[in-house]
C-alpha cells in the first residue's frame, strides 16, 4: 500500500511527458540531422511555439545541409541573417571551416541537449550540421532592456546618478567600469531546476575570504525551487533568519555602492530581470550607511549621521513614549505642559493608546497609498492626508492636537531612514513599543529595547555578528556611527578576514 502511494506521489509530482522530457535532456544530439530536428521540435514544441525559429539551409561549396535554431524575440534575427546565413549561403570554398565562414566573435561546440536548451534560452543560435555529433553555440542574445536611469530608492545629491536596469550583463558592466582589476571574479550559476534562472556571484579573488565565498556559493547551489525570477525572492531563500524582523543582506540599486563594498571584501550577488543587487554579509551599520556619506566631506557627513540616528531613535520611540507619560509617569510632564495636554484632550472620548494607535495606522495608510497611486498624484494624497485629515479629526475631538504633532514627528523621522528593508523594522517596531507602553509604561519601553538589543546582538549574517564591529570588537576602520577621515581609513573590515587588510 505505501509503496502504491508513493507511486502515485511521484507520478504526480513528475507526469509521464515530463520524466520523458528530462531523459531527453540528459542525452546527446545524434549524428543524423533530422532525428537532432525532430527532437527539439519536441522539447519547443515547433510549431505552435510561435517565437521558435527553424530555418533549413544548404551551405554553399561545402555541399552539407544544416539547421539554425533560436528564439526570434530575444535574439538579433538581422544579425543572425547577415553574419551566419548569408555567409553559409554564398559560400564558394569546398574546403572552409564553418567558424572561418561565419563572421561572429565567439563560437563554442555542445553535444549535450539539456545544455544547448540553455544556450538558446539565453539567446544564442544555435546550428546543427549534417553528420556532426556537435552543435555550434552562436551568441546572438537581444534581450529588450530599458535604459540607464537614476536611482529612485537611493537617492543622492553628490556621487553617480547610474542605476542598475534589469539587464544583467550591462550592471556587470557598470561595476567593473569601476573596478578595473583582473581579480574581479564573475561567477554564474543555475538556481532552479525547471526555468533555469541564473544568479551572478561577483568578489574581489584576492580580497574576498575563501570560506565566506564558498558558503555562499554552497547555499546557491543548494536551492531547489523550480522558479526564483528576482533577486528579492533570492535574499528570502539565502538570509540566515528569513523570519527575522531585522534584514541580514543589504539590497542596492546603486553600482557605485555595490563597489566600495566588493573593494572591503564583501560578495555582491546579482540576477538577470532585477534592477537591483544583494550585498553580504551585513551588518546593522551596512543598512544605517548610506552611499553619500563617502561623497560628503567629513564633518557634513558625519552631521547628516548624527541627525540619521536620531531619526531613528524619534521614529521609535516620540510615540510610546507619549502614551507612557500621559498614562502612567504624568509626574514627569512639567505642569505647564501638562495642563496644556490635559486642556486638549479635555473633549477626546479616547485614551491616549487608542488616539496614538488610529493615527499611526492612518498615516502608514497614507504612506502606502501615496506610493501606490500613479506618481503626479502622490503628493495630492500626502498633502490631503497630513493636513486635512488630521485638521478634521481634532476638531472633531477624535483625537488632541499633541497627537497629531507626535505621531508626524515620527512619521517624517522614519522617512530620514533611507535603506527600506530597516525602514520597514522600524515600523513595524514602533507598534510594539506603544503596546508595551501601554502595558507597562517606560519600564515595559525599557524591558523590550534591551530584548531587542540581545535579539540583535545574537544575529549573524553568513557567519558575521550583527552588531560588529562595535560588539564584538574588529581591527577595522569602526565606521560605524561616525566615518573617519578618508587619508585615516587604514584598514579593511576585520570580521569579514579578507586577505589583504590594508588600504594602500
Amino acid at each position: 500500500m505505501l509503496k502504491l502511494l508513493r507511486k502515485i506521489f511521484n507520478d504526480k509530482k513528475n507526469p509521464p511527458e515530463q520524466s520523458t522530457q528530462k531523459k531527453i535532456k540528459e542525452q546527446y544530439i545524434p549524428t543524423n540531422l533530422k532525428k537532432t530536428i525532430e527532437i527539439f521540435k519536441s522539447l519547443y514544441h515547433y510549431p505552435d511555439n510561435s517565437d521558435v525559429y527553424l530555418r533549413n539551409l544548404q551551405i554553399g561549396g561545402l555541399e552539407k545541409k544544416a539547421t539554425i535554431l533560436f528564439i526570434n524575440t530575444i535574439t538579433d534575427s538581422k544579425a543572425i541573417e547577415k553574419q551566419i546565413i548569408k555567409p553559409l549561403l554564398h559560400n564558394m570554398k569546398k574546403t572552409a571551416d564553418i567558424s572561418d565562414i561565419i563572421s561572429v566573435q565567439a563560437i563554442h561546440t555542445e553535444s549535450k541537449i539539456s545544455k544547448i536548451l540553455k544556450e538558446v534560452n539565453n539567446g544564442s543560435a544555435i546550428l546543427f550540421l549534417e553528420k556532426s555529433s556537435k552543435a555550434l553555440i552562436i551568441p546572438m542574445a537581444d534581450f529588450k532592456t530599458r535604459n540607464l536611469e537614476k536611482p529612485e530608492n537611493e537617492v543622492t545629491l553628490i556621487g553617480p546618478k547610474e542605476s542598475f536596469n534589469e539587464d544583467v550583463q550591462t550592471n556587470i558592466s557598470l561595476i567593473r567600469k569601476t573596478l578595473r582589476n583582473e581579480s574581479l571574479m564573475v561567477e554564474s550559476f543555475t538556481i532552479s531546476e525547471r526555468f533555469n534562472n541564473e544568479v551572478y556571484v561577483l568578489y574581489v579573488k584576492d580580497l574576498a575570504n575563501e570560506k565566506l565565498v564558498n558558503n555562499v556559493k554552497e547555499r546557491v547551489n543548494s536551492l531547489t525551487a523550480d522558479s526564483v525570477q528576482n533577486i528579492a525572492i533570492l535574499e528570502e531563500l539565502i538570509e540566515d533568519r528569513p523570519l527575522s524582523l531585522f534584514p541580514s543582506i543589504l539590497y542596492t540599486e546603486r553600482p557605485d555602492r555595490a563597489t566600495f563594498y566588493l573593494e572591503d571584501g564583501y560578495i555582491v550577488l546579482l540576477m538577470p530581470n532585477s534592477p537591483s543587487s544583494l550585498i553580504l554579509p551585513a551588518t546593522f551599520w551596512t543598512f544605517f550607511h548610506t552611499s553619500e556619506d563617502k561623497y560628503l566631506r567629513f564633518l557634513n557627513g558625519n552631521f547628516v549621521r548624527i541627525l540619521r540616528m536620531i531619526a531613528i531613535f524619534i521614529s521609535l520611540f516620540a510615540s510610546s513614549i507619549y502614551v507612557a507619560l500621559t498614562e502612567y509617569h504624568t509626574e514627569m510632564i512639567p505642569v505647564n505642559i501638562l495642563l496644556s495636554i490635559a486642556t486638549t484632550r479635555e473633549k477626546v472620548p479616547f485614551p491616549p493608546i487608542v488616539e496614538i494607535v488610529l493615527m499611526e495606522i492612518a498615516f502608514e495608510l497614507i504612506r502606502e497609498a501615496g506610493l501606490r497611486v500613479p506618481t503626479p498624484i502622490g503628493p495630492t494624497i500626502g498633502i490631503v492626508g497630513a493636513l486635512i485629515l488630521g485638521q478634521a479629526a481634532v476638531e472633531a475631538t477624535i483625537v488632541s492636537p499633541i497627537v497629531v504633532i507626535v505621531v508626524a514627528l515620527g512619521g517624517v523621522s522614519s522617512f530620514a531612514i533611507g535603506d527600506l528593508s530597516l525602514n520597514f523594522a522600524l515600523r513595524l517596531m514602533k507598534f510594539v513599543f506603544i503596546i508595551s507602553a501601554a502595558l507597562f509604561g517606560l519600564f515595559g519601553i525599557t524591558a523590550v529595547f534591551a530584548m531587542g538589543m540581545f535579539y540583535l546582538v545574537s544575529v549573524k549574517s553568513f557567519g558575521v555578528p550583527y552588531f560588529t564591529p562595535s560588539t564584538p570588537t574588529y581591527t577595522s576602520s569602526s565606521d560605524t556611527i561616525f566615518r573617519k577621515l578618508i587619508n585615516q581609513d587604514f584598514f579593511r573590515p576585520g570580521y569579514l578576514k579578507p586577505k589583504d587588510m590594508t588600504k594602500k
